[in-house]
């Protein structure tokens, strides 16, 4: 009878308790697209894609993706404003775990929060276009010690847009994101927001060879390989000095890396990556 009697006084605690883990909504924030190669450059500023932890300012309160409270000390949010703001939690390229790891954690006293950035890329309330919210976040950051907004960039040719891409990448960040600068923030997946990141895999198979020049005379010089979708294309780099003397055997399935595609459908700047076997 007791156990029965603490069964139906706990029940309804464990139906709080159940309620308020659930609650919890998504946060409202904009979701990119991938980068398609007929973009028009010149429509968007470019700015690094950081490998940080994503973070919705709600003006009291700052929530993960999945609309998580993050715990965060006082001051580190003391000058934040009263407006919304989306960024990410950062620290320094190549360094994801540990800010990944603080961000989930509860300690508010972590020494670590003292290196971290809130790097702002968007206003989620503001009602002007994203060249408007550019300034408007700049004036933002300014009041705040531990708030940064994103560098943003124009270019205006694809060969410069992949220069840059080249330059980070040689930083080890993560890749560029592109944000049209007439684009209103619309929650959700959204085509004004574009991610380009150089590491897309995929695999090929192995029909021809195509015999180098110069130093590479009497060796491989590219691979002539054919897509699922039965497209061909050249791969002439990322090979070793021992990989172009005994190249892959025609028929066998490689895996490469590419930067996006033609219009065509085609790779582009693909390099060998290796077997699929391997």
């Amino acid at each position: 009878m007791q156990r029965y009697l603490l069964s139906i006084i706990f029940l309804p605690i464990y139906l709080l308790l159940s309620v308020s883990l659930f609650a919890a909504e998504k946060s409202p924030i904009q979701l990119a697209s991938r980068f398609q190669d007929d973009i028009k450059v010149e429509q968007y500023f470019v700015s690094e894609k950081l490998d940080g932890v994503r973070g919705y300012w709600n003006g009291e309160h700052l929530l993960s993706r999945s609309g998580r409270k993050i715990s965060v000390p006082d001051w580190f949010v003391a000058d934040f404003p009263a407006s919304k703001l989306d960024g990410e939690l950062w620290i320094k390229r190549n360094d994801f775990e540990s800010v990944s790891a603080l961000s989930r954690s509860q300690r508010v006293d972590n020494p670590l929060w003292r290196q971290v950035k809130f790097m702002i890329f968007d206003m989620p309330e503001h009602k002007g276009e994203f060249s408007q919210r550019v300034q408007d976040m700049a004036q933002i950051a300014s009041h705040s010690k531990y708030i940064n907004m994103i560098p943003q960039q124009s270019f205006s040719t694809h060969e410069a847009l992949y220069q840059e891409l080249n330059r980070v990448i040689a930083l080890k960040a993560e890749g560029l994101m592109l944000h049209k600068k007439s684009a209103l923030y619309k929650v959700g997946r959204s085509q004004d927001i574009v991610k380009l990141k150089p590491r897309y895999d995929a695999e090929a198979t192995v029909i021809a060879y195509n015999e180098g020049k110069g130093k590479y005379s009497g060796l491989l010089g590219s691979l002539t390989v054919e897509m699922p979708d039965g497209k061909q294309f050249k791969i002439g780099s990322g090979f070793s000095d021992h990989q172009r003397a005994n190249p892959p055997a025609i028929g066998s399935i490689i895996t490469y890396q590419y930067l996006g595609l033609t219009k065509n459908g085609i790779p582009r700047f693909a390099h060998f990556l290796r077997l699929r076997n391997e």
